[in-house]
Formats: C-alpha cells, sequence, structure tokens
C-alpha cells in the first residue's frame, strides 16, 4: 500500500520557488488502480516520479509497504525500483538495435538472474501480451501497438507489485488505444497489480474507479461509479 503525507516538491526557477507537488495526501490500496489526470505544469509526471521511486520529496512522506521512498538510501531505492516497480512510457523507450526478446531481458539484468532464466521469463512475459511469435523483432520491425506490448511485457516480467504508465497510449491511434488499455487492465486484475496511470484522455480517466485531479500541485480524489 502506499500512504502519502504531506508530500511536497519545491524547484527553484532563479529567485522564484515553484511547488511542483503542494502537501499532496493520498492512499493507494495493495491492488488499486488510479487515474492522474490535470492540466499541463500541474504536477502528474512529478507524481508519478514520486510513486515510482525516482525523485525524493522536499518534504513529507512516502510510505510503500513500510518502506519511506523520502528517506531511505539510494541503493535501497534502486533495489526497490528493480523488484517492485514496472515502468511504462509513452515513448516505449525501447533499444533499437534489441530483439523483442533483449529488450525485455533488459529489466532483469539488475536481478542477478542466470541468462537461461532470464530468457524464458522474458519469452513467457511476451507471449502473455500477444507477442509470442515475435520475439526476435527489431522495434523498428513492429508497429507502435506491438512496441508498447513489448514495454508493457518488460514492466512486468519482473513481477513487480506496482505498475506505473505514464501516458502509455498517448503515441496510439483510437483502435490501438482501446486495445492496450484492454491488455493493461486485464493484467492489472489477473496479476493483483496495484496499477495508477497518467493519462490526458478523459475516455480512458472514466474507466478507472479512483480519479486523482491534479492542479496546481493539489490533489482532489473522485471515486468513478
Amino acid at each position: 500500500m502506499y500512504q502519502l503525507t504531506g508530500v511536497t516538491k519545491r524547484y527553484r526557477r532563479g529567485k522564484e520557488s515553484i511547488d511542483a507537488l503542494a502537501g499532496v495526501d493520498l492512499t493507494i490500496e495493495d491492488g488499486g488502480r488510479l487515474v492522474i489526470q490535470g492540466p499541463t505544469g500541474g504536477g502528474k509526471s512529478t507524481l508519478l516520479q514520486m510513486l515510482g521511486a525516482l525523485d525524493r520529496p522536499t518534504a513529507g512522506e512516502i510510505i510503500l509497504d513500510g518502506l519511506d521512498l523520502a528517506t531511505v538510501s539510494e541503493a535501497r531505492l534502486t533495489r526497490v525500483r528493480a523488484e517492485n516497480i514496472g515502468f511504462v512510457f509513452q515513448s516505449f523507450n525501447l533499444i533499437p538495435t534489441l530483439t523483442a526478446q533483449e529488450n525485455v531481458e533488459t529489466a532483469l539484468v539488475p536481478l542477478g538472474l542466470k541468462a537461461r532464466d532470464r530468457r524464458e521469463r522474458a519469452a513467457e512475459a511476451l507471449d502473455s501480451v500477444g507477442l509470442g511469435e515475435r520475439m526476435g523483432h527489431l522495434p523498428g520491425e513492429m508497429s507502435g501497438g506491438q512496441q508498447q506490448r513489448v514495454a508493457i511485457a518488460r514492466a512486468l516480467v519482473k513481477r513487480p507489485k506496482v505498475l506505473l504508465a505514464d501516458e502509455p497510449t498517448g503515441n496510439l491511434d483510437e483502435s490501438m488505444r482501446d486495445e492496450i488499455m484492454d491488455l493493461l487492465e486485464g493484467l492489472w486484475k489477473e496479476h493483483g497489480l496495484t496499477f495508477v496511470m497518467v493519462t490526458h484522455d478523459s475516455a480512458l480517466a472514466k474507466r478507472a474507479p479512483r480519479l486523482a485531479t491534479i492542479r496546481r500541485g493539489r490533489v482532489t480524489i473522485t471515486e468513478n461509479v
């Protein structure tokens, strides 16, 4: 479970101080699903970075399963990201010179698994997203939707507790958007993931049971029924 208390992130711009997050209080239950929306510059990506242990707050607590991500060592944060948190990005972030299977395997390298185990788990993950027959293809040989499926497989191959997605359908057309969201929702249910997604797409936001709207660094929660 995530428990955020008084989370503030302050940046300096010359002599000006800007709060990207301004005292955020938020609880996300294990296995919960939350969509984050808001205007550009409102703090959406900053909040996701905090949840993903990619940045630390200026003030406040970010508790994940009893561990305060705001205060633990960098080595521990690196381990948390490697073992417990999967990331999916709008731009896919695949390595163009690696095959689909090799791209997925990169997520397992920090875990110290043997090469054979990495190959087996990568093949299993790709099969789970419908790309079992495309493992040897390079990103440039696949469509945008297929590349995002590879990115999803890479996020899930380490069997994380948390899946964080930043505009995962932003580069896809409407039909592919719905296909990828159906896949993500299915995997969320199947694996019991805690799933948090940033999106500007209101149609996608309405599909989630909880919506966090963030404006000027402050969060308002709405329950979708």
